[in-house]
């Protein structure tokens, strides 16, 4: 179905003497640039059309809902063919198969609840509401609608909008690709780069932000159905940086396999002559160096987000840069030292970054990555699923190499304290904004302390479970008290009740079934199968390795329990699995490398775990 839209027009009742406000939504030719908009006398910036590509009738849903959802959690697809309104008809009942409140047309219904007239001249836009033809209060306070407008009238409305009047240009959607649109706005307080409190990101926004920014230039209050804000303006205007912004977006996933994906086939290539041409005597040696450098992967992807390379020296700056740090870092320490200190700079190098509000995570290549419509700031699944291995496993591995004879409590104490460190940092809405992190990083914490403590399955158990509710039910109240407005905070605070929490763990859950379907992710669960069911089999051969190494142990274990519970509470369960088991894996390997070096002396901690705590 082609929805013709060029200009929207929604106006308030005319008071007596005074023309009313205006707010003007006008659809510019597809191949309208930032600088266009710019040009034009407009605060520039990038929307998003939809979560990942969707059709142009989707990205005129959410923006007439002000909410979206991936397309895979309604039950049916857009209707296509059908008269206006059973075309709506259609779409609101789609929208109720989605585990969201969802409410097409929802602007359009607030506008008039509010006493705001509209006008619908002509073919109505069935996606925004509306119907042809109607109005209410004449032309003078209505809408007018075009099919297309161009650039030379989109300069006409500029010169002509009052004082009290918003103008709102984007590029028409075409469904053909994820790419983001041009928009741009004109009207008072908008002089700078466009932003809003839904990404952080100064030259970006959301479809869900426009239905906001109509009612706040009204003085409409956003219903809760709206998940967008309104969009505002800061900084200076800079379509360069706009635009650079929106060339590093479009280049973060295909640059993944290239940047990341084969530089580690690379560095495991070479573990592999090594070993081979040594005949095992530099085996070690090989694996420690590849295992730093694979934890080093993370905190390299930093400086390359601020400067930006080509997809070749970014390249060449991850293959080599990673190795160097790790051989640095053994070469200045031995043992599970250099694993502690390469874990905690990585951790640390993000909480950094999170706690700024910078946008090197965001623009970085583990970063959330905005370009897909789904995470805009702070950590995405990705960080995730490492640093939860990073933080409880590298904590196990510091405890061991820089305190090898601390108590079984006092390492308890260590593990609770740094995760709940890292949960607050990494889940709070004014940094790391993951809902995840506040449930992961606290099981992890809580299920390396009691293994420390040797008391058994059932208080593992208990304080898995606990952890991460009060850990939640804190930084909810920290997120509310502190105005942080963030995904946690509209996930759980904003909820309007059980079945509302409902819905977000049903999105949850089928959105991380789905992701087990993805080919990309498919293709390596056999993998992780596979090296789990060898590590079960070999688990006695895994407790000698760790012998005199109890923190390490329990840091394996609490890692371990992070990324099966992460699995479960993230909308991307198979990719958080798989790079958490990898992950697990280089410290696995890290221990087995270290396993000819250990003293054999048992410290009152191993003592302790011996006696009784559970196996890994």
């Amino acid at each position: 179905m082609t929805i013709a839209l060029a200009l929207l027009a929604v106006a308030a009742p005319a008071a007596r003497g005074q023309a009313p406000p205006e707010a003007d939504l006008l659809l510019l030719p597809p191949k309208t640039t930032v600088s266009d908009l710019a040009k034009a006398g407009l605060s520039p910036g990038l929307m998003s059309a939809g979560l990942g590509k969707v059709p142009a009738a989707q990205t005129y849903l959410d923006i007439s809902q002000g909410n979206r959802v991936f397309d895979s959690l309604y039950d049916e697809d857009l209707p296509r063919g059908l008269e206006c309104w059973k075309w709506q008809e259609a779409a609101k009942r789609r929208a109720e198969t989605a585990p969201a409140d969802i409410e097409p047309f929802l602007l359009d219904l607030e506008l008039r609840r509010h006493g705001i007239a509209l006008f619908w001249p002509g073919h109505a836009p069935c996606a925004l509401g509306g119907a042809p033809g109607t109005g209410e209060g004449g032309v003078d306070n209505g809408v007018l609608l075009t099919s297309e407008a161009s650039l030379r009238q989109l300069a006409k409305v500029k010169r002509e909008l009052g004082p009290d009047d918003v103008l709102i240009a984007i590029a028409r959607p075409t469904g053909e690709s994820d790419d983001p649109l041009p928009i741009g706005i004109a009207g008072r307080g908008f002089d700078g780069s466009l932003t809003s409190d839904s990404t952080r990101i100064d030259g970006y926004v959301l479809s869900t932000d426009i239905a906001p920014t109509i009612l706040d230039h009204f003085g409409v209050p956003t219903p809760t159905e709206m998940s967008g804000q309104a969009i505002e303006a800061e900084g200076a205007v800079d379509p360069p940086a706009v635009e650079s912004l929106g060339a590093r977006m479009a280049v973060i996933s295909s640059r993944r396999g290239p940047v990341i994906g084969l530089n580690v086939v690379i560095w495991l290539a070479a573990l592999s002559i090594v070993a081979l041409l040594s005949r095992g005597r530099l085996a070690r040696p090989a694996v420690r160096v590849a295992g730093l450098a694979l934890v080093y992967l993370p905190l390299v992807l930093l400086p390359a987000a601020a400067i930006e390379p080509g997809e070749t020296a970014e390249r060449l700056l991850v293959l080599l840069l990673a190795p160097l740090l790790a051989g640095a870092t053994l070469l200045l320490l031995r043992g599970y030292r250099a694993l502690a200190v390469a874990a905690a700079l990585t951790a640390a190098a993000y909480a950094t970054d999170a706690i700024a509000g910078s946008p090197l995570t965001t623009l970085s290549l583990l970063g959330p990555n905005p370009g897909l419509g789904v995470r805009f700031y702070g950590i995405g699944n990705e960080l995730e699923a490492l640093l939860a291995v990073l933080v409880t496993a590298g904590a196990g591995a510091g405890l061991t190499g820089f305190a090898p004879r601390a108590s079984g409590r006092g390492c308890a104490i260590a593990f609770m304290g740094v995760g709940l460190l890292a949960a607050f940092v990494f889940a709070a809405g004014r940094f790391g904004a993951a809902v995840g992190a506040a449930i992961v990083f606290p099981v992890g914490a809580a299920v390396a302390a009691v293994t420390m403590t040797g008391r058994g399955r059932r208080p593992l158990l208990a304080a898995a479970v606990v952890a991460p509710v009060i850990v939640v039910a804190l930084l909810a109240l920290i997120d509310l008290v502190s105005g942080a407005n963030a995904h946690l905070t509209r996930s759980v605070l904003d909820a309007g009740g059980l079945g509302d929490l409902a819905d977000v763990a049903q999105r949850r859950l089928q959105l991380s079934a789905h992701s087990f379907a993805r080919p990309v992710l498919l293709a390596f669960l056999p993998l992780v199968l596979a090296a789990a069911l060898l590590a079960y089999r070999r688990r006695d051969r895994l407790r000698d390795w760790l012998a005199g190494a109890a923190a390490v142990r329990a840091g394996l274990a609490g890692a371990l329990a992070a990324t099966l519970v992460g699995t479960l509470a993230n909308d991307s369960g198979a990719l958080v699995l798989e790079i958490g088991a990898a992950y697990l894996l280089v410290f696995t390997g890290f221990v087995w490398a270290e396993s000819d070096a250990k003293s054999g002396e048992s410290t009152p901690a191993d003592e302790k775990l011996h006696l009784g705590a559970p196996h890994v």
